[in-house]
């Protein structure tokens, strides 16, 4: 806290099968997963701009700006614009925003886990999911919200 402000960090992990995670410090984060729709998101956000107005709020999103390999061009496309939507939510509700490579957030903690590229993708996933947990034991972590919980960590240390 400073000046009697919380500093809240918004963690975000922009996939559709992402989350968000509310970290304030402490052992405690609050998790949410990510809403369905563009409207179901502004409505999110917006809350959680009004219930913390007074607070310093951050959000720390991760920036996987790209196609995956495979991935057809469509769905690529709506990847980009639920991207997009993000963005603009987060800048109409006048919340700053960071954006992060998943490299640079995993580099973090590799020290407690290790690198992705020692891992297959399922089991690299459930290590970031068992070191949230480490983490945050009183929080039910799950696989739509360890990366974004990781996040807001991250986004915290760096503050």
């Amino acid at each position: 806290m400073e000046n009697g402000r919380k500093k809240i960090v918004i963690g975000i992990d922009p996939g559709q099968a992402g989350g968000f995670a509310l970290y304030a410090g402490g052992d405690t984060v609050e998790t949410y997963k990510m809403p369905e729709t563009f409207p179901d998101i502004f409505a999110f956000l917006r809350g959680v701009r009004e219930r913390n107005y007074d607070d310093d709020l951050l959000a720390v999103m991760e920036d996987v700006g790209h196609g995956m390999p495979g991935q057809s061009s469509s769905a690529t496309a709506k990847f980009a614009r639920h991207n997009g939507h993000l963005e603009m939510a987060l800048y109409a509700l006048g919340i700053r925003t960071e954006k992060v490579t998943p490299q640079k957030w995993q580099k973090a903690f590799s020290n407690s886990i290790g690198k992705s590229s020692q891992y297959e993708k399922r089991e690299w996933k459930n290590r970031l999911k068992s070191l949230a947990q480490q983490m945050f034991p009183s929080v039910k972590v799950t696989l739509n919200t360890a990366d974004a919980i990781l996040i807001a960590a991250y986004g915290a240390k760096k503050r």
